[in-house]
């Protein structure tokens, strides 16, 4: 059984120890950086077959240059291999994803008229390819697919694949190919890590090159990422999971202990923290996470303990909410989950969070899976400038302006007097009377 979950006493911690409990494994990413550059190298310079080569050497998977795609009957193979249980979930749950992305598609245009004769707003068009990446290290992920793949094609795409290692047996997990079919998805390719950054970044044989590319990845992926940066639109940051428990003095320990578990059995790479101003429930719940970890596989019970024991995990115990409430938007979480029986008084003293999810009943499990908002959040305390994965992120806005002579006449002394002011010629030409000539001139 694993040691005891780490304790902090907030008050008595020095400002570098405080400090230090905000640090992601993502925070310093330099050895990785050095590690991708070759990997990225060799995929743009020789293609499918150096994806061939690293998901040998580094997936330990048997996958030759010409089986780099999936084909239409792998996609079939899934379906009849897959669990009809677990079919039903992942159509529920696409559902549910899919709705709530369709909600929240904003107006293909908007256009007012802001002065007589003076019109402007914006057109909304989709970005013309995205790459949907789709971890398999510790684990296989269809939820993943949903949260990118189907806000991708609610956006309408025109072309948006999927990126995702294969497995020991040289295929792609049946799970994923089903959430990729159902929600509209059946370009998914072969290949992982940095050199399935660097696949999308340059493109090869099999892999067509994209101009973004979201999802969340490891370490590797993270700075392939960072590295490939001026290729390819990187996305909002997510990498290692992480998670804060928020919990008052009406909280149930045992639960909180529950929910502390999810975000921590990711990788021993994750983050999670119990944050509370209540004794009685930091202690309830340090004690029962061994009864919980009874209840888990060996795999699970040491990533968790590895996180809940070691630098970037544990339970936080404050003085007061309001010290509790700082060291949250401090911290900036993935995942927030609130504690309470009044959860609401808190939500408007949250500034920074990928997600809150309010409630006991409101485990960040069914946030990952079927709540429906999307579940790929900025992470390594991104969250304090940048927002979920979204139809947004697929889409892009066009500013469109349209000026009638009637409002030429208005705006263009004001400026005219800019041009001048800032020192461009022709800027200020073009609203003189140099204009008018030139129309006379032309008729």
């Amino acid at each position: 059984m694993p040691k005891d979950v780490n304790l902090h006493i907030l008050s008595e911690l020095t400002a570098e120890k405080r400090h230090l409990l905000l640090q992601r494994t993502e925070a310093d990413l330099g050895p990785f950086i050095e590690k991708v550059r070759p990997i990225i190298e060799r995929v743009r310079s020789d293609g499918d077959a150096a994806l061939s080569h690293f998901a040998r050497e580094l997936d330990k998977s048997p996958v030759e240059p010409d089986a780099i795609a999936a084909t239409p009957e792998d996609f079939d193979q899934a379906f009849e291999a897959l669990d009809r249980e677990m079919i039903e979930v992942l159509t529920f749950a696409s559902d549910n994803v899919r709705r709530f992305h369709e909600a929240q598609m904003p107006e293909e245009m908007w256009f007012k008229e802001m002065h007589p004769g003076v019109f402007a707003g914006d057109r909304i068009v989709p970005i013309d390819s995205v790459a949907c990446y789709v971890p398999r290290g510790k684990g296989s992920f269809p939820s993943v697919v949903m949260m990118t793949a189907i806000p991708a094609v609610v956006a309408q795409v025109p072309k948006a694949v999927i990126i995702t290692p294969p497995g020991p047996d040289g295929k792609i997990d049946a799970a994923t190919l089903v959430a990729a079919r159902l929600a509209g998805i059946e370009r998914v390719y072969k290949c992982g890590g940095a050199q399935a950054v660097a696949a999308v970044a340059y493109g090869t044989e099999t892999v067509p090159r994209c101009l973004k590319i979201v999802g969340p990845g490891s370490p590797w992926v993270v700075a392939a990422k960072r590295v490939l940066a001026d290729r390819i639109d990187p996305g909002i940051p997510a990498g290692p999971s992480e998670a804060i428990i928020l919990a008052d003095e009406t909280a149930n320990g045992r639960v909180c202990a529950l929910d502390l578990l999810i975000e921590a059995e990711h990788g021993s790479d994750s983050s999670a923290y119990l944050v509370t101003n209540s004794r009685k429930v930091a202690e309830a719940a340090r004690a029962a996470v061994p009864d919980f970890w009874r209840e888990m596989s060996d795999q699970r019970v040491g990533f968790s303990a590895d996180v809940l024991c070691g630098e970037r995990g544990g339970i936080v115990l404050t003085d007061s909410m309001d010290d509790a409430i700082d060291f949250v938007n401090d911290y900036a979480p993935e995942h927030l989950e609130i504690q309470a029986k009044d959860p609401h008084q808190y939500l408007g003293m949250i500034r920074n969070a990928g997600e809150i999810l309010m409630g006991e009943h409101t485990a960040v499990s069914l946030g990952n899976f079927v709540l429906g908002p999307n579940a790929v959040l900025p992470t390594n305390a991104a969250a304090r400038t940048r927002s979920p994965l979204s139809v947004f992120d697929f889409t892009k806005r066009i500013s469109i302006g349209h000026v009638t002579k009637k409002g030429y006449d208005q705006l263009a002394p004001y400026a005219f007097k800019f041009a001048r002011y800032e020192g461009f010629d022709a800027h200020g030409n073009a609203l003189s009377e140099m204009r008018t000539k030139a129309f006379n001139s032309s008729s």
